[in-house]
């Protein structure tokens, strides 16, 4: 279930993005948005399955708390604070205006 819920929000996240990029940018620019959410999703799942496997069998703490979701639980907080700066919206001071 916890597994669900985080692929739930990356796929809302990606949504949200993409929509967003393609309103205010181009369809292009939301497509690449797309594909660095998605590379990034899949690579840094797979770096943070290596690390917690150095920790934790694969059984994890518990049934719904297996390895798996500890990785994708790790990877979803350090994407958050990644994504947090990466898509910050810069404000521009422009002759004592905020833009």
């Amino acid at each position: 279930m916890i597994t669900a819920f985080i692929f739930f929000a990356h796929f809302m996240f990606v949504l949200y993005i993409f929509i967003k990029k393609w309103q205010e940018e181009s369809l292009s620019s939301g497509l690449i948005n797309v594909a660095l959410i998605t590379i990034l999703f899949t690579v840094g799942w797979s770096i943070s399955t290596s690390f917690v496997n150095i920790f934790f069998d694969s059984k994890g703490l518990g049934i719904q708390f297996t390895a798996d979701t500890i990785s994708l639980t790790l990877l979803t907080i350090v994407e958050f604070f990644f994504y947090r700066i990466y898509y910050r919206e810069e404000k521009a001071i422009e002759a004592g205006t905020e833009k």
